[in-house]
């Protein structure tokens, strides 16, 4: 058979998770901003916002059926093309007269398909790259990632002001504009990928493994999970760990771009796309790259209690907001900055915690597992959070997230960790 050529790794890997990061952001952020500018009120878009995140949380349950059902290949490049019409059906409908269960049935589409995207593209880089190459490119794929999240919660969002000034604040008109014009980057880096993308030898649908197989190895993943050492305290911090940050997420955007009136800081997309999308995301990313190396220098246990101080004090600029009420841009960009920061780095342990707690039989399925946990940590709170904002204002809702600090505090004290684990 004739050998196909190497392709370059810097040729896709940072193109492709470019695209993972992108339908992620647009879901989880950027739909909080369209639905808020067009009207709904808080408890509606965090309640309805809230369930798009249902197919990361079972992502774990449908996950071996990626690997015995075509190639992984083939599930990056479909869900691309699936993601590009998802985009494409949310320009076409904001419109309309049903636009709201029309965007939020192309939202959950593109959910869906970004998640198994997740899925496809984790299992293609381990197939498509040696071990040496494997390790190099992890900073690279998780720096483009944050790219996507600067592309999508800042430059998106300030495309969409933008317009709307030039529109003479159209709203609909400006955000259908703007998720045109991402469906037509979508489609492109469909295109690259179908052509571009290297085909491993080794991206094959695992052979005789019947769906009784599947079952049966998914039933035995969750009996040994659930039957590890100190698994109760463990299932306490993924959940609880982040329950300040959970209650905080879908809130915040539309404290930042809500009215005086309504008690918050009434920013435009420009200034929140600044703010938010580009300051607070290079917080985040920084907060996390020295959050990794302290760790890797005196080991998880050491960092622990700096690291939820680190997640949890910073919320108070929020409460100082919500009273400060400040129109300085600088003032506001610096608080989310902090805020950010602060969460990076003690998003840090967290992660590694997950990781550790996977250790053994099962690793990787033990991790997924881990992640649903995760994901459950922000469904939960983020359900009630726009019905306890309407019913208290911001400034009351905000200080009872620092009250909620008191349950990391507790299940972080409960949580069981080898002290040597995350040392150099």
């Amino acid at each position: 058979m004739k050998k196909r050529p190497s392709i370059n790794p810097w040729a896709w890997v940072p193109s492709l998770y470019f695209a993972e990061g992108i339908p992620n952001v647009i879901v989880t952020v950027v739909s909080l901003v369209m639905y808020k500018q067009m009207g709904l009120s808080n408890a509606a878009i965090t309640f309805y916002t809230t369930w798009l995140n249902l197919p990361w949380l079972i992502k774990p349950l449908w996950s071996p059926f990626v690997d015995i059902i075509r190639t992984k290949r083939f599930w990056v490049v479909a869900m691309e093309l699936f993601i590009g019409a998802a985009l494409a059906g949310v320009a076409f409908t904001i419109p309309t007269h049903w636009w709201f269960q029309s965007t939020m049935f192309f939202f959950f589409l593109m959910a869906f398909s970004s998640a198994t995207h997740d899925i496809a593209a984790d299992g293609f880089y381990m197939l498509g790259l040696s071990q040496h190459d494997q390790s190099l490119f992890v900073g690279i794929r998780s720096t483009f990632y944050r790219f996507a999240m600067i592309f999508g919660q800042g430059v998106l969002v300030m495309v969409a002001g933008n317009l709307q000034v030039l529109f003479r604040n159209s709203i609909r008109l400006s955000w259908s504009l703007t998720f045109y014009g991402l469906t037509g980057l979508f489609i492109a880096l469909w295109l690259w990928h179908r052509f571009i993308l290297p085909h491993p030898r080794e991206d094959h649908p695992r052979k005789g493994v019947t769906m009784n197989d599947v079952w049966h190895e998914l039933g035995q993943t969750i009996v040994t999970f659930f039957t590890k050492p100190y698994i109760v305290t463990a299932i306490l911090f993924m959940l609880f760990y982040r329950m300040p940050e959970g209650f905080l997420t879908k809130i915040t955007p539309l404290f930042l771009i809500d009215s005086a009136s309504n008690g918050g800081l009434g920013l435009s997309p420009q200034e929140y796309g600044f703010v938010s999308g580009t300051v607070g995301v290079i917080g985040l990313l920084l907060g996390g790259i020295l959050g990794g190396m302290a760790v890797s220098r005196d080991g998880l246990r050491r960092w622990l209690w700096p690291m939820v101080c680190a997640i949890t004090i910073p919320d108070l600029v929020y409460v100082y907001l919500s009273y400060s009420m400040t129109n300085n841009l600088m003032i506001v960009s610096a608080c989310l900055f902090f805020e950010q920061f602060g969460y990076g780095f003690g998003f840090t342990a967290y992660m590694l915690y997950l990781i550790y707690f996977s250790q053994g039989d099962y690793k990787t399925s033990h991790y997924a597992l881990c992640t649903f946990f995760m994901t459950a940590s922000l469904m939960l709170p983020g359900l009630v959070s726009g019905w306890m904002q309407e019913q208290m204002g911001y400034r009351m809702y905000f200080v009872l997230v620092m009250a909620f600090c008191l349950v990391t505090y507790i299940v972080t004290k409960l949580v069981h960790i080898d002290p040597e684990f995350g040392k150099k």
